[in-house]
């Protein structure tokens, strides 16, 4: 970091230092995992050796969910891979989702964007010998952070100048593609309570007790009419609500859902539908959910897939009429 010391990472004394560095506080405090920042500022012969050393270690602690997952700022599915195929980490934030999901809902690209982004996943798939092997499943979904600011902050600030209903409209399906696209969805905190922001880094990051700061309180909150300056631990919100359904349904269809094989069904060169289906095996048996967005602010028609089964409608987000997908909705359907 700027105005620091380094470490010389190729000292083989330091990388045995550090991983003993860690090793106690795992023995101290047993958490469940290590978020790693800026990891690719240091050289990846330092990942190789700290992460499955430490993998091992909790698991023998009887740690057995322990999970790491680093920061790589970049928005290429290739070179974030090289952090957990080369580098050995069990995952890394995928700021190339985020980059997906704000170029279909903020910026109105194709439902092509995240199409074209998930069939980027195979470069994921490891086959390590020393550490269990990771896949697409493991990346940690996010549609905005502390460093570069909030999906409702990009929606505010797009050309397109959404009102605040129709932002309100598209933080909803871009947090719903967290839960049921491949990942582990991670909501950044204050989003459940509408925090916007004035951009990345400090001005991202709202206090949930009330604060002091004048640039936060001046923020127009989305779907509320408090501002900051206001305690904001309410889970009546609109998002708070919504993003608990979610989570209920990602609990309810956790082999599908958390570890189903992802593939694309549908999607297309402009704004509209985008059609995914996750596969599990259950007990010797199959279970297939379709999850189908709609990334427009039309009425879509589901005509375009193809039902070679019988489905049985899970949830929708929005009231449709039998074929269509509302507009900015999603719903999930299981095949029979």
């Amino acid at each position: 970091m700027l105005g620091l010391d380094d470490l010389d990472t190729n000292s083989e004394n330091v990388i045995i230092g550090m991983i003993d560095i860690y090793k106690a506080i795992i023995d101290e405090f047993k958490p469940d995992g290590f978020r790693i920042d800026t990891v690719k500022h240091v050289n990846t012969e330092f990942w190789q050796a700290f992460s499955p050393a430490l993998m091992a270690h909790a698991k023998s602690l009887g740690i057995e969910n322990f999970f790491m997952f680093g920061e790589v700022y970049s928005f290429d599915a290739k070179e974030l891979s090289s952090f957990t195929t080369k580098a050995k980490l069990p995952s890394v934030l995928d700021f190339a989702l985020q980059g997906a999901i704000r170029s279909a809902l903020v910026e109105q690209k194709g439902s092509d964007e995240l199409a074209n982004l998930f069939a980027q996943d195979h470069f994921y798939q490891t086959n390590h010998k020393d550490i269990e092997n990771t896949n697409a499943n493991q990346l940690v979904n996010f549609t905005g952070n502390h460093d570069m600011g909030r999906f409702a902050y990009f929606l505010k600030e797009s050309k397109h100048n959404y009102s605040e209903q129709e932002q309100i409209q598209r933080n909803l399906p871009a947090n719903a593609m967290l839960f049921f696209t491949r990942g582990v969805p991670v909501i950044y905190y204050g989003d459940e309570q509408g925090f916007v922001g004035d951009g990345g880094d400090q001005d991202s990051r709202q206090d949930m007790m009330p604060s002091n700061v004048d640039s936060y309180n001046n923020d127009d909150l989305l779907a509320t009419n408090k501002t900051t300056a206001d305690n904001n631990f309410d889970t009546s919100h609109l998002f708070y609500q919504t993003f608990a359904k979610y989570a209920e349904l990602y609990q309810q269809y956790p082999k599908a859902l958390r570890f189903g094989q992802q593939t694309t069904l549908y999607s297309q060169n402009k704004p509209g539908v985008f059609a995914i289906q996750r596969v599990a095996m259950i007990q010797g048996e199959e279970q297939t959910l379709v999850i189908v967005f709609n990334t427009s602010s039309q009425v879509q028609s589901l005509n375009v897939l193809t039902k070679s089964q019988t489905e049985k409608r899970l949830y929708q987000s929005i009231a449709n009429t039998k074929g269509e997908l509302s507009p900015l909705s999603f719903a999930i359907y299981q095949l029979k």
